[in-house]
């Protein structure tokens, strides 16, 4: 029999509930206790999920002995000091995107990482989407050829959530580091992790959060507060790899467009593929142009298997003791993008990668 992993889970805002759910429909979990700086919220997802306990310290929640692994589900700018913490208390840890705000945090969580036995996952949910996995094995049978370009956007008219996610303090960026990340993350991994070797990028502040606008809705944060916003409202960014392919990507969280976008397109030399909204793959069959539409359950990315599959794989990798699909080492790299395209953008230049 697998051995039973008991988790807890490190803040109860809205992310949270993705993996509280996806642990609460895994045979080899036990939710033994969840931590929230607001007591009443941790006692009643506790009591919502079966925990055993609640903390509202999160020294209390890693200091518990029965606890083998943890979630951390919190503001960006605590994701390194906790997960530290956690893997010194002796705890694996499936820590939220981004692994942290800065490259100097990202390269202390690693070096945690790298002085402990335990380990850190970091929150690419996108790898572990069925539909991702399909186009990552035909990539690696050398389906499309050479993977030497691609593109994503992931364009909101209207969609600051405000509250933290709108301050930079906590958060550490806007639309780049809160919905960027997820593409600029799939699209390298799909590639096959080149070296990123230069970024350039343009942020722009113009349209605030648009609290004056009447007649949509869109998720607002908990602490949603109209009168703060400190992050941007679009990125854009060039990222070059040492193997010559590039990346052309957008985002934003306010914008005067017709409709939201969101699309991620790779190509190769033998084929290409898209990802989203749809997955479809576009080639040549006999001096024939085909364009393929794959026969899955989900025609694009299924955010709850997606979720479940993320939550396997790290429950799997703590039983084994073996490396996870998205180590502290990609969440480092992807941080070291994130960060340049920032650079980039204020001082007018284009960043080189070590």
């Amino acid at each position: 029999m697998a051995k039973t992993v008991n988790i807890g889970v490190i803040g109860t805002g809205s992310i949270s509930f993705a993996h509280l759910d996806a642990y609460a429909a895994h045979p080899d979990v036990k939710l033994v206790a969840v931590a929230d700086m607001n007591a009443e919220r941790a006692a009643e997802t506790a009591r919502k999920y079966n925990a055993e306990r609640s903390y509202s310290n999160v020294s209390e929640l890693l200091a518990d002995p029965q606890i083998d692994a943890v979630s951390i589900c919190t503001w960006n700018n605590t994701h390194a000091d906790l997960a530290i913490q956690a893997i010194r208390a002796g705890k694996h840890v499936l820590v939220e995107k981004p692994l942290s705000r800065t490259v100097e945090e990202a390269l202390r969580v690693q070096e945690a990482v790298r002085s402990s036995d335990r380990i850190l996952q970091v929150g690419f949910v996108r790898r572990f989407d069925p539909n991702a996995q399909l186009l990552k094995r035909f990539a690696e049978l050398g389906e499309f050829g050479e993977l030497y370009y691609a593109k994503a956007s992931n364009l909101r008219r209207l969609g600051n959530p405000g509250g933290w996610f709108a301050d930079v303090a906590r958060s550490g960026g806007g639309p780049l580091i809160d919905i960027g990340v997820h593409v600029i993350d799939l699209i390298w991994y799909l590639m096959g992790k080149p070296k990123p070797v230069s970024v350039s990028g343009n942020v722009y502040h113009k349209l605030g959060n648009r609290s004056n606008v009447q007649g949509l809705s869109f998720y607002k944060a908990a602490d949603y507060d109209a009168s703060l916003n400190t992050v941007e409202d679009l990125a854009n960014a060039v990222i070059r790899f040492e193997n010559g392919a590039s990346l052309l990507v957008d985002v934003s969280f306010t914008l005067h467009a017709s409709k939201d976008e969101s699309f991620v397109k790779l190509f190769g030399t033998k084929g290409g593929f898209e990802v989203d909204p749809e997955v479809k793959i576009a080639t040549e069959k006999h001096d024939i142009m085909v364009n393929i539409a794959p026969q899955t359950d989900d025609k694009g990315f299924n955010f709850a298997k997606a979720f479940q599959e993320e939550i396997a794989h790290f429950v799997a990798s703590v039983q084994n003791g073996t490396e996870p699909l998205s180590p502290v080492e990609d969440g480092v790299a992807v941080m070291k993008m994130l960060r340049a395209v920032y650079e980039s953008a204020e001082k007018g230049i284009e960043i080189r990668l070590d």
